[in-house]
């Protein structure tokens, strides 16, 4: 069966965007981002929420600028054609590989993992991954913690969720003091 991962950048004290919508301080270093490169490349399909979706429309024509350098060259390589679900209520139409799911998360995660398929199911958005996690649909939980406290914002984990225990598969520190935790749901 394949796994489902939440992997998001966040601040120190925990949020994805600080209070004013900014997430300015995630600018990846040449490091990071190509460690972000090398992550996509075992994902299958992307689920997203309405606003990270809309953020991510970027990379859907990023490659047609000829000054682009060869890590971003790379990253839109990989991005452009992986399968994407979009969660929305106001959106009618996507563009490039993705579509609009036609139900919830829920049951959208659970038809995902029904199909054959090695690689992971990756969820990006908070709202769509709080409704992931009180489904107790994910098993990896993936934080890039930069070292800011932005004092507000959108939280990278839910405040409804239930006490999931985890283990710490993985940890990696970059030279621009960002932390890298990688956790199984036990």
């Amino acid at each position: 069966m394949r796994r489902v991962t939440y992997a998001m950048s966040t601040s120190l004290d925990g949020y994805i965007v600080g209070p004013d919508g900014g997430f300015d301080w995630t600018a990846p270093d040449d490091e990071v981002f190509r460690f972000w490169i090398d992550e996509i490349r075992t994902v299958d399909v992307h689920l997203l929420g309405r606003r990270l979706y809309e953020t991510m429309l970027y990379w859907e024509t990023a490659d047609q600028d000829p000054g682009l350098d060869e890590a971003t060259r790379e990253w839109t390589a990989l991005w452009k054609p992986l399968p994407k679900v979009v969660f929305s209520r106001t959106l009618s139409a996507v563009e490039g590989r993705a579509r609009l799911a036609t139900g919830g998360p829920v049951e959208e995660i659970e038809r995902l993992r029904a199909e054959p398929g090695d690689g992971e199911i990756a969820l990006g958005g908070a709202t769509l991954a709080a409704q992931a996690a009180e489904a107790g649909l994910i098993d990896e939980y993936r934080v890039m913690v930069y070292p800011v406290l932005v004092g507000g914002g959108i939280p990278y984990f839910p405040r409804h969720e239930r006490r999931v225990d985890l283990a710490l598969v993985e940890t990696r520190t970059f030279p621009s003091n960002v932390v890298y935790l990688r956790y199984r749901v036990t």
